[in-house]
């Protein structure tokens, strides 16, 4: 207990300065869908379906990210992931250099949305062919949006064949797409689903927020209210660990930060004793093991040019790994603490173990890039 008592007093996550440079790393590097269309292409009721917020929550979540456009943060609170909207197609000088750089920096979508019944595209296409041009953005996804506003079948079908072609000759080959309709007639698909199937494949942290998961019991589903919580500092954790020097007190840091939170959220309150209860229920191996595997990854950091690129991405994604690992295990700690129920050491680190593989592509995908 002395140990904790030590950590917990050092690492005070009310006052260490270290979780607002993780925090504000993190935000600079949000995995980023980038959905370029024109205005009333349906972008916005893109967002809406796939967060299930309303018209409100969305259009006054928008901030301005570049000169020509907007970024949308989801959640608001703790954003593990953004949509950005280009606004400025309408201008004759528009310049997609910005918004290209913009989402180079994290893992990203680029999502071409055209509405089915508008064949004027050509605003969307220019963009397109600088995008192109640049050679920084290999894949998008071309969404057909509204397709239901189209009522004749074989019209409808000719409208999409039209604007998927118009693309497909600025890409240089065969484009990606699917049709969807989020005000669709009663009776008729918006094909939701298969929007997210499709960025799922290309942003596995879609997959992981948004795709419907079966819940075996109330403490799973407990938990996938708070999942998008630890991904947050889960991100917040990889994004410093990716730095030489500054992981050894970030990391930990963030994590204890986590632990603090999600213990109120289950009435719980957070103290030394609550954390050393934590941490014998881990086992007493557990700690040693966390210890000296943080510790070798900062030291590799520091080898010459092998530190500073490969040694750094695996730094990064144990240390989100690791941190939404001991964020899952934690909820089911408190879980049970909170109901008085037995959990055994042996069911905590199997739920720690299985979180972390779990977690890993999500890990791999926003550290790559």
């Amino acid at each position: 207990m002395k140990i904790i008592d030590q950590v917990y007093r050092t690492l005070n996550p009310e006052t260490n300065p270290a979780l607002q440079t993780a925090f504000e790393r993190s935000a600079q590097q949000l995995p980023t869908v980038w959905l370029l269309g024109k205005t009333g292409a349906g972008k916005s009721s893109m967002i809406r379906a796939l967060t299930g917020l309303d018209r409100v929550e969305v259009g006054s979540g928008f901030k301005p990210c570049t000169m020509t456009s907007q970024q949308y943060a989801y959640p608001t609170d703790t954003p593990v992931l953004a949509f950005m909207d280009t606004r400025g197609l309408a201008e004759a000088d528009y310049d997609a250099s910005a918004d290209i750089a913009n989402c180079e920096s994290a893992s990203h979508a680029l999502l071409v949305v055209m509405k089915a019944e508008d064949p004027e595209q050509s605003q969307v296409l220019k963009a397109l062919k600088q995008i192109k041009r640049s050679g920084r953005i290999r894949e998008l996804l071309l969404v057909h949006s509204g397709i239901y506003q189209v009522h004749d079948e074989l019209e409808r079908q000719r409208c999409i064949r039209h604007n998927q072609q118009q693309v497909e000759e600025v890409w240089g080959g065969r484009v990606d797409a699917l049709s969807v309709d989020f005000n669709a007639p009663e009776g008729l698909e918006s094909n939701l689903q298969g929007l997210k199937d499709k960025l799922g494949q290309r942003l596995p942290i879609i997959r992981e927020l948004f795709q419907d998961q079966g819940h075996n019991d109330a403490e799973e589903h407990n938990f996938q209210q708070l999942k998008s919580e630890v991904m947050w500092y889960a991100g917040a954790a990889g994004a410093c660990d990716a730095l030489p020097g500054v992981g050894l007190i970030a990391v930990p840091t963030v994590q204890l930060k986590m632990l603090h939170s999600l213990a109120n959220q289950y009435g719980l309150e957070y103290t030394r004793r609550l954390l050393g209860e934590f941490a014998a229920a881990m086992g007493t191996g557990f700690g040693v093991q966390y210890a000296s595997r943080l510790g070798l990854r900062q030291l590799a950091k520091f080898i010459p040019v092998w530190g500073q690129t490969i040694g750094g991405a695996s730094a990064a994604v144990a240390s989100y790994g690791y941190t939404y690992a001991l964020g899952r295990a934690a909820c089911m700690y408190f879980y049970r603490l909170k109901r008085g129920e037995p959990i055994t050491h042996q069911e905590l680190r199997e739920h720690f173990k299985q979180a972390f593989e779990h977690i890993l592509p999500v890990a791999r995908d926003e550290k790559s890039h």
